[in-house]
């Protein structure tokens, strides 16, 4: 058949033609897109219901609960069973103090004989250790379980022994032996008298302003850490090298160095 079509086959054609066209458009303006290829921001945001939205059933007192975990105003005071007691010292003292410049400086002692006599014997036990060079006399000095030496600020993995060689520069852990007989051989203080936290530490520079050092006891200070050394730590405002804790019932509390 040639020509124009009928009126009949042109309606039937442009009804058709009304029919696929808008697909053919839809179609072709929307290429394909993996799954993966869909950019969050077209993926429909969830509805957050708003605060003043009434979450709970009919005939419910019980409020909704809060989405956030939001913490009570600061303006609410606790209630006094709500105070927390007052708790000693979580780093049992080891952790280097910034010294308040202004506070009375503590008496620096040498004579041992002014230890209570459980400091002094175990201070004793623990040079004899070291001047023999076998560093597996400390084991029964450092103890095991709650009464254990603390040895490092963090906790520490293995044995004890092992882990006192590993800050040694040789193998055999004499280096630190040598460390810890002089740390033991400066003066010492004592601090927190008649507290939970009292206790004897070794040496005495751990308790006072590195700056008011005179000249013979930054001698003294020269004979554990170097100038270096003591320039690093006057900025930081504290002796954080090497010291030894011992309480007045002659437990051995801490060995450790670091803030």
């Amino acid at each position: 058949m040639s020509g124009k079509p009928s009126g009949l086959v042109l309606s039937i054609w442009l009804a058709a033609s009304c029919v696929a066209a808008p697909m053919t458009l839809v179609l072709a303006s929307r290429p394909a897109f993996a799954l993966s290829e869909i950019q969050r921001e077209e993926l429909p945001s969830p509805v957050i219901p708003s605060a003043n939205d009434d979450m709970s059933p009919p005939g419910s007192a019980v409020p909704a609960p809060d989405p956030i975990g939001t913490p009570p105003s600061p303006s609410q005071p606790k209630s006094p069973d709500e105070a927390e007691p007052a708790r000693p010292k979580k780093d049992g003292g080891m952790a280097s103090p910034r010294v308040d410049p202004n506070a009375p400086l503590p008496e620096v002692v040498y004579d041992l004989n002014k230890l209570p006599e459980p400091v002094k014997r175990m201070h004793d036990l623990i040079v004899e250790a070291c001047k023999s060079g076998d560093i597996e006399k400390l084991r029964p000095l450092i103890g095991t379980g709650d009464s254990i030496t603390q040895l490092s600020l963090t906790d520490i993995d293995g044995d004890p022994v092992n882990f006192l060689k590993g800050l040694s520069g040789d193998a055999d852990g004499q280096e630190i032996l040598a460390i810890l007989e002089e740390v033991l051989d400066a003066g010492f203080v004592h601090l927190d008298a008649g507290t939970q936290q009292e206790l004897y530490v070794w040496p005495y520079f751990f308790a006072l302003p590195l700056d008011k050092l005179d000249p013979k006891q930054r001698v003294e200070l020269f004979k554990i850490v170097t100038s270096g050394d003591y320039d690093d730590m006057k900025q930081f405002g504290a002796y954080i090298f090497y010291r030894v804790g011992i309480t007045p019932a002659g437990q051995w509390t801490f060995f450790v160095a670091g803030d």
